[in-house]
Formats: C-alpha cells, structure tokens, sequence
C-alpha cells in the first residue's frame, strides 16, 4: 500500500479512566517498552491537565516538563510519542518547546462549541514544534455543515491530523464512512484522518477495520487508527489495539502481538479485576438514545427504575443539544415527571387494601422455618385464614394469594407459576414486569421511597414490604419464615437463595431489623408464628435458629 496506516495506542490516556490514571511507574514504563516492542507507530503516554500534581505513578501530569520525568528512564523509544490535552485544562504556558520536549505531538480533544478558540489553541501548540492533532470529540454531535465549517477552520491552521472521536460509541459502519467521505473531500491532502472508537455497541474494532479499509480505497493520505491493550478505556472501552494490529498485519505492516499481550498479562489484567470494562446494557441504552452515558448512570443510581423504564425515560430529553451535553437538573426533572405519571402509590395501595379486606396478613419469608414449623404455620392459617403474601417466591405448600417481588430475577423465576395459581403480585418500580402481566393481578409501588437509609438493609424486602402494608392500613401481621440471619448456618430452607455477603454481617442485619420493627411499626399488631431472631436480645444464642 502507498499511504501508512499509523497504529496509536492509548492505553496510558484513555485506560486512565478506569484507575484515575494510577498505573504504578513500574507499569507506566512496562506498558511503554513492550507497546514499543510491538512497534506500534505512536504511544499516547498520558494526559497533560494543570489542575492535577505529579505523581510518579500516574499517567497525568501538570505540563510537559513531567512526561519527561516518568517516561525518561525507558530503554526504549517508539517512533513517536505523543499526549493529550483535554481544550481548557492546560495553559499555553505549561507547554515547553517540542525542541526540549519528550513529546513529539500533542492531541486536543474538544467539543463541537468552542472549535473555533481551541484550534487557536492547536495553532499555538503547532507554533512551538509539535505535531498537533485536533481530535473531534462526539462526532455524531456534528451535522454535515458544521463539519464542513470546521474543515475550513482546520485548512487554515493545518493540524497534524484530525481526529474522528466516537466518544459515546454511537457510529455504525455507514455513518463512520459518510463523516470520513466530508473529511477526505474537503480537508488539505497534507492533514491525515485518525479514528478513535469506542466499543458502547460493540463496534470499536467493526468500524477501526472499516476505517483502515476506506483509507486504503481513498489511498490518498496517511492516517491513524487508536487502539488499548485489551480495548481497555472510558465506559465500554476502546477498539483492542491487538486485535487492530492483528489485521494491519494482514495489509503489510509489521506488528509484533506478542509484546502487546505481555503488556496485558503484565499491566493491564489485574486492573481489568478490580475495574472491569466492556459493553454493558447500560452502553446499550446510552447508545440506542444518542445520548450522555451519565443520563443512564443518573437513572440507574435511583434504583427505581426497570431497564425499560429507563429506555423512555431517555427517549425524553430534549432539546437535540441535551443529548450529549449532560445536563443533571433537566434528567431530575425528567425523573420527576415520569414517577408522577407512571406510579401512583396511594391507588396501589388503596387496591391492596381491598384485596386483603380485613383479614389479618400473614407474610411468609423463605427462612428454614418455614419448613421446621410448618406445622405451626399450618394452624396459623386454619385458625385466622389470613391474606399471606410471599417475599420473592413462591411456597410448595402454603397457598399464597400474592407475591411481593423486588428483582426481576426472582420474577422471571415465577413467571408461570404465577399464572398456573392466579397469584397477585406486588412489585417494586425496578422488576421488569411483561407488558401482559399489567393487569389487575399486578400492583406497582414506586421502589424509591421505600428504600431505608442504612447501607446494609436499604433494600431488604421485608422492610419495603412492611412500609407498603403500612401505606394499605393493614393492622394485623403474621411472620413465618422470616428467621432473620445467622453468621453459621445457611439463612434459607433452599441454599441457592442464599447471598455470600450475609452471613458476614447477620447479626448487625437482625439488630438493625429489629430495631426498625420496634421504631416504625409498634402501632401494628405483629405475630411471629415461626421463631425469628428478630423478636430476641442480640445476645441470645444463635444456635436456636
């Protein structure tokens, strides 16, 4: 081929944002000679932002005297190096001259809004030696106009290269190759394109291939295609720069994989442990809206809403520009408005209450008691024929007339069972429920307020549900199978249902319950018809579960 493809990676830049750029110097060096190794074309090894100290460690740093500083004692050198800087974070007087720099070029990231002061910015960097690369953050924000514009712009300054960023992975294939098309047609044959992707749709390496293959049709100019080790970077991370170079070596570059996946073993595995990245259905939902990923964070964090919720909730925003210039006040408003509109509590609980009509509740935890006093449960219901409302599943021999269900797992479970038993079910706003279950047979609170403020019972599903029964006036409660928790048996008659933090903190668990039912509910008249350690002194013997 007569043009070059440049491979650049940017594991120590855009990987920072999985570990506030703290690698370890040890890793920063280890990363930088086997990438090297590997003979990708250029290394970013970091971000240049004033606001933040040195740090030996971190692959950020106040000005470009500190490149040199982490970066010095490497044995190796690629053929070139370059960093980035985020337009508005760095001052002109933190830049020294390339002459004196470790850095060979330097990359500006910048939104559509303030192109026309940062590519002033690009002209002053270009002025002191290095190769400066305007990189368009959010491509998709740009219409084919304002591409356009920019074009000219960037004519005048004559940059490196530009940059096509697919910052929230929203480019398919077609839409890549119509933004490349602008490009090629209208930029000075001396400026390359470069390609930066991320992986929201699964489609980093999809679109990194389709973009070298339409440099290579184009054959007219040089370009650069981005990649991580492992596709590590910012929320659904970046094309994987092995599997990029991998293909490059299809078309006659020289690459070397190995080092590339020493570099992952050594430096990059153990952070993907602790901090792993990757699509997600989060990306997804992010993606198919054309909008800011911290939309879906903020709803997300509610923990009120299903993932279909969500989803509309999304397709809400508004104006266009919102989309991708997050906005925290116009998202609560949204919330806001979608809770008033889709849940009514005090209409659930109203239903509810004519459901149970008068009789006593009995609610029926999934405890070991349920089975080792089933007879005493038995009785109980002989004698008082209660209203019982199970907690996330379904009794083999107690005939339950509603189901309180807070996971959409747990739902998806007795799906059928539910329908087979006519069985009502009371969900939280977060269960995902079938739109043929939206019946009379399901009633829907909305989660939110039901959640406690103590961390470790903020959404147990007894208290939720004890909260519900309260706002449907109910005055008369039975509890079986609700034993509480020990720190040395398993806490469930099925052991599947048991979750491994429990144990760990059962007996705060049981204090903290216990205090809950003698603080909030003490004007009900509550029945243990199975033992429970929710009824005794925290230092009574555990061993009578």
């Amino acid at each position: 081929m007569s043009i070059k493809v440049n491979l650049l990676d940017c594991s120590l830049r855009d990987g920072g944002y999985i570990n506030d750029w703290e690698f370890g110097h040890n890793n920063l060096i280890n990363v930088y000679e086997r990438v090297t190794e590997s003979n990708t074309d250029i290394i970013e090894v970091g971000f240049i932002d004033d606001r933040r100290p040195f740090d030996w460690n971190r692959s950020i740093f106040p000005d470009t005297v500190s490149v040199r500083k982490v970066y010095d004692s490497a044995k190796v050198r690629p053929e070139m190096v370059f960093a980035m800087i985020d337009y508005g974070t760095c001052d002109i007087s933190n830049i020294e001259s390339c002459e004196d720099s470790f850095l060979d070029g330097i990359r500006v990231i910048f939104k559509k809004h303030r192109m026309v002061e940062a590519m002033e910015y690009c002209r002053q960097i270009k002025a002191l030696g290095y190769k400066v690369c305007a990189q368009l953050v959010s491509i998709t924000s740009y219409d084919d106009d304002e591409l356009r514009q920019f074009t000219e712009i960037a004519n005048e300054v004559m940059p490196y290269a530009v940059g096509i960023v697919d910052t929230y992975g929203l480019l398919h294939p077609t839409d890549l190759l119509h933004y490349y098309d602008i490009l090629e047609h209208h930029l000075q044959e001396d400026i390359m394109i470069g390609f930066h992707a991320h992986n929201n749709l699964q489609l980093a390496y999809a679109n990194a291939i389709t973009f070298i293959d339409q440099a290579l049709v184009y054959d007219s100019r040089d370009v650069i295609v981005d990649g991580t080790l492992y596709g590590m970077g910012k929320s659904a991370g970046n094309a994987p720069i092995e599997l990029v170079g991998k293909y490059l070596t299809t078309k006659g570059n020289l690459y070397k994989i190995h080092p590339m996946l020493e570099a992952i073993e050594e430096s990059v595995k153990e952070v993907y442990q602790t901090s792993p990245w990757g699509y997600k259905t989060m990306f997804y939902l992010s993606s198919e809206n054309d909008c800011h990923p911290s939309y879906v964070s903020y709803f997300e964090n509610k923990g009120n809403l299903s993932v279909s919720g969500i989803d509309e909730l999304l397709s809400l925003i508004e104006p266009e520009e919102k989309k991708l210039l997050y906005d925290k006040e116009l998202a609560e408003q949204l919330y806001q408005e979608y809770v008033k509109t889709h849940y009514d509590d005090n209409e659930a609980a109203e239903k509810l209450h004519r459901l149970v009509n008068q009789r006593p509740v009995l609610i029926v935890g999934p405890g070991k008691n349920i089975i080792l006093q089933k007879e005493n449960v038995k009785q109980y219901i002989e004698r008082h024929n209660p209203y019982v409302i199970a907690i996330n599943y379904i009794p083999e021999d107690i005939q339950t007339h509603c189901v309180f269900v807070t996971k959409t797992s747990r739902y998806k479970q007795m799906t059928d069972a539910l329908h087979k038993h006519s069985i009502h079910m009371i969900a939280t706003s977060n269960v995902e429920v079938k739109s043929s279950d939206r019946s009379d047979a399901v009633i829907v609170f909305n989660r939110e307020p039901l959640l406690e403020k103590q961390d470790d019972i903020t959404d147990n599903s007894f208290l939720m549900l004890l909260k519900i029964l309260n706002q449907a006036q109910i005055k008369r409660l039975a509890l079986a199978g609700l034993d509480g928790y020990s720190d040395k048996e398993d806490n469930y008659y099925k052991p599947s249902m048991e979750y491994g933090f429990v144990k760990a903190i059962a007996r705060n668990l049981n204090r903290r319950i216990r205090e809950e039912l003698e603080a909030k509910y003490n004007h009900i008249q509550i029945e243990f018809v199975t033992y429970s350690k929710y009824m005794q002194d925290e230092d009574i013997n555990s061993a009578g579960f």
